[in-house]
């Protein structure tokens, strides 16, 4: 087999821990549900588990070594998840999170912005490059096992921050635009946002 069975069983549970975990990916996708709706929230969830995929990829092709040769490379991804996550805190607090007020968005847009937030996740990076390599046997093809890990990161993922949108899709139907309610909630997204943004910063 490619990925000791033994080590499959291990990993499982690791998996889903990071999955629900609150981080920006989680934010993001409820996010996009409040704003337009269910399908919105799973498309930024497929956004959210392709970007994982690619950390998995890089990661299995040697990231690891590049990151561990140069401290500096991890420092520019960490500055560029803040800037984007301080960027997507301005907008949701300058945007309405729902109702006649709220800009139309798209599936397509909803996973292409998931794909970047999560491509920008140093929570996800160094889990990938500091917790996977524990499970993997360096006798073995190293890429697919990265791979099959990653895809049952990246699957999990997908269907917890999808359920995630889905519910604040759910409730998007009552709120309307400008009310107390929205405003405070589009508030509290923002802060998260925001303050995710100032520790990545810091």
């Amino acid at each position: 087999m490619i990925v000791d069975p033994v080590m499959l069983l291990a990993f499982l549970p690791a998996g889903l821990a990071l999955n629900i975990t609150p981080g920006p990916d989680m934010l993001f996708c409820m996010a996009q549900g409040l704003r337009g709706g269910a399908r919105c929230g799973w498309a930024a969830s497929a956004g959210v588990s392709a970007g994982g995929i690619v950390h998995v990829v890089l990661a299995g092709l040697g990231l690891g070594a590049l990151v561990a040769a140069l401290p500096g490379a991890f420092d520019v991804i960490r500055w560029a998840g803040a800037a984007y996550l301080a960027w997507i805190a301005v907008r949701t607090l300058r945007t309405p999170l729902a109702g006649v007020d709220a800009p139309p968005l798209g599936a397509r847009d909803a996973a292409r912005q998931g794909f970047v937030v999560n491509l920008t996740n140093p929570k996800f990076i160094l889990f990938v490059l500091a917790f996977v390599p524990q499970f993997v046997d360096p006798s073995r093809a190293v890429l697919p096992q990265f791979l099959i890990f990653g895809s049952m990161m990246a699957l999990g993922g997908l269907v917890v921050n999808g359920l995630v949108g889905q519910f604040a899709g759910r409730l998007r139907a009552h709120l309307q635009g400008g009310t107390r309610t929205e405003r405070g909630l589009r508030y509290f997204c923002a802060t998260l946002f925001g303050g995710l943004a100032l520790r990545l910063a810091l």
